[in-house]
């Protein structure tokens, strides 16, 4: 069988791609994916930022010598191969992105394309620090963009949480809470701290700075709609790939990864969760597939005169919740587990916020401390409060996320999909088609093994013999806390009984004796019972010498 051509891949030949935000996860993958997918692409320009002390080439070369570019290294033509991708020294939080006079001129008559992900996408940063890089940066790629002359598609990668407000959020262009251009002109001159004391009145329904600063992109470059090939793309959490380049591959911790890493090495033992919500998820090489989708889509269409507006998100024929996910991790991390572990992997998500609080104290303060204390004794460095501090900071950002229901429609996109030919639905698969999540989740623990934490797979006999002994350190120390509690027990219900006995024998002998008179009843056995030789060893009141006179009548009768 012949195969048909690529539709997609014969529409970027001769095309000259600029990327923004290329040295992060998603720009490897989508990188590595136009030169591999898309041979005959004339070049791919990447604006990366110069660093102090680091050659700008010397930057490129270390950002092709990452593991997603094994196979192409490998090829007989790959010096040809990466001869097409050159590096543009810039920043995007400068006028024109800080570009030289030449490379302007060279992006302006050749650029066919942009994808622009530059971001910040740390949760906790300042606002100031997020609408300056979100906000702002994309503001001087959008100008840039408009001097280009042959741009066929922009697209703009955003976030499908940045519309918090909205139970259900829809393909379509939302109202951002604040002007964009007022809020940038705010930060220019405000100072911090006044910034800082109004932040929490502008978030308003807004978890974080980067769910609000994205908000406020989005507005801003759907003003653009009329000027330029315009999409914005949502995707949900990116998690590591499916296929391809490298199946679980992943270069992060942020979101599932390190709450995967930090549980499958005993760090994290609780998470605030609801297992019934869905886990909405996309590996990232199927989100970098449905960009070139959208981007060759914008491109082959007549101009339209307002950015389109496409979701990255799960696949809602096959959807899989919190706790499903919870529970594949669990059990390919005790398959295939870590080497250094602090201690035996286990826990469990609460969808109580009480009881995940009162698991954090007991199970990540407490053991933090004292593994610090341990530390310091032994005069070693302490480091596990600080790193708990840390967890806690993320896990309290992520909660977010998984204790609500979130829906996200993604039709648009999925119909695009169904209208491809089968060796672009084959090439540029995206998550509409099924997907084997217990394969998938035992390739993200190797791959999180392999490209997160250095651990190959010859260190696997290793790490299972760790495992087993601290599974047996886990069952003695669980033993030995029921011991505890139960001695505990014990001592409290000795007390408590002992404290309740001696009222008894107050109450028997001084009020109910006269009432069992008449019935020749002895009420003082009732109460003394079967402790005869205890009282006798105290002070046995049976003896006549401490009876009182009404005892001795009874006895006698």
């Amino acid at each position: 069988l012949v195969m048909e051509k690529s539709n997609i891949a014969e529409w970027y030949a001769t095309k000259n791609i600029f990327i923004t935000g290329a040295t992060g996860f998603m720009g490897k993958i989508l990188v590595e994916k136009i030169l591999r997918s898309c041979p005959k692409v004339s070049s791919v320009y990447l604006l990366i930022r110069p660093k102090k002390g680091r050659d700008i080439r010397d930057r490129l070369e270390d950002f092709l010598n990452t593991p997603v570019f094994d196979s192409l290294r490998d090829r007989s033509n790959s010096q040809e191969i990466f001869e097409k991708v050159h590096c543009i020294p810039g920043d995007v939080f400068q006028k024109n992105c800080g570009v030289s006079d030449n490379h302007h001129t060279l992006l302006k008559d050749t650029v066919d394309v942009v994808f622009h992900m530059a971001a910040n996408v740390r949760f906790d940063q300042t606002l100031k620090s997020a609408i300056t890089t979100n906000l702002g940066g994309t503001l001087h790629v959008l100008e840039l963009a408009r001097q280009f002359a042959k741009l066929k598609s922009f697209v703009h990668v955003s976030t499908s949480y940045c519309h918090c407000n909205e139970s259900e959020v829809y393909e379509k262009l939302y109202t951002a809470p604040h002007d964009p251009r007022k809020m940038l002109d705010l930060v220019s001159w405000m100072e911090e701290e006044v910034l800082q004391y109004l932040t929490p009145r502008l978030l308003n329904n807004s978890p974080n700075t980067y769910a609000y600063t994205k908000c406020l992109t989005e507005q801003l470059v759907s003003e653009y709609g009329d000027k330029l090939p315009l999409a914005i793309t949502r995707p949900s959490i990116i998690t590591a790939a499916y296929k391809e380049p490298i199946p679980g591959w992943v270069d992060n911790l942020n979101g599932p990864t390190g709450i995967l890493i930090g549980a499958g090495k005993g760090v994290i033992r609780t998470v605030h969760c609801n297992t019934n919500f869905i886990a909405d998820f996309v590996p990232v090489d199927s989100c970098i597939n449905s960009l070139l989708i959208v981007a060759w889509k914008v491109g082959s269409e007549p101009r339209r005169n307002e950015a389109g507006v496409y979701h990255i998100t799960a696949n809602k024929e096959q959807l899989l919740s919190w706790g499903e996910a919870l529970e594949l991790g669990k059990k390919h991390v005790y398959k295939y587990p870590f080497s250094v572990c602090l201690w035996y992997p286990g826990g469990s998500p609460k969808s109580s916020e009480i009881v995940h609080n009162i698991a954090v104290f007991f199970f990540h303060l407490i053991p933090a401390y004292a593994v610090d204390f341990l530390m310091t004794l032994t005069r070693n460095k302490p480091f596990l409060v600080r790193l708990q501090k840390r967890i806690q900071n993320g896990l309290s950002v992520l909660q977010y996320y998984t204790t609500r229901p979130w829906v996200f429609h993604n039709e648009k996109l999925k119909n695009v999909f169904e209208t491809l030919g089968e060796t672009d639905r084959q090439i540029f698969y995206t998550n509409a088609e099924p997907m084997d999540y217990d394969i998938y989740m035992l390739n993200y623990i190797l791959g999180a093994r392999k490209y997160c934490v250095r651990e190959d797979l010859d260190t696997l006999p290793h790490a299972r013999m760790v495992l087993k002994r601290l599974y047996y350190l886990d069952v003695a120390k669980n033993i030995f806390i029921c011991a505890l509690l139960l001695w505990l027990l014990f001592l409290f219900v000795t007390t408590v009984l002992e404290n309740f006995e001696c009222p008894l024998e107050f109450l028997g002998r001084n009020h109910l004796q006269e009432f069992a008179k008449p019935f020749r009843f002895n009420v003082t056995n009732v109460f003394v019972g079967r402790k005869l030789s205890r009282v006798e060893d105290e002070a046995n009141f049976l003896s006549t010498k401490n009876m009182s006179e009404t005892e001795k009548k009874i006895i006698g009768d």
